[in-house]
Parts: C-alpha cells; structure tokens; sequence
C-alpha cells in the first residue's frame, strides 16, 4: 500500500444521498475539482470505496507533505 492517497472530487454532489454528502465532507473536500492528499489508512478507503464513483483517487508513495 501506498502512504498517502490524493482524493479528488470530480463530481457533485447535490442530488446524493446525505451519507454520500457526509462522506465527502468527512474527506476534507468541498467543491468540484478540489483536490486532499490523505494518510492511507483503512479508514479512509473505506470512505473512498463508498463514494468512488464521485473520486478520482491517485496513491502516492513516499511524499512528505
């Protein structure tokens, strides 16, 4: 496994079910196109395999940032 993930929102969410919306938010992203670099961890896929079909999801190997 990678150590961080950069999570982008590529799609809205108005219209989503407020779990999806409380999902996103929980992620740290706001707006269209806004992009988090997160921890890897199995908590954060978790949330990343619910809402994918709204991410774009790239692993990063080992960034300091």
């Amino acid at each position: 496994m990678s150590e961080t993930l950069k999570i982008t929102l590529r799609k809205s969410i108005s219209g989503r079910p407020e779990q999806h919306r409380k999902t996103i938010r929980s992620l740290g992203l706001r707006k269209v196109n806004n992009t988090v670099v997160l921890k890897d961890t199995p908590t954060v896929r978790g949330m990343v395999e619910k809402v994918s079909h709204l991410l774009e999801v790239e692993e990063n190997g080992n960034e300091t940032e």
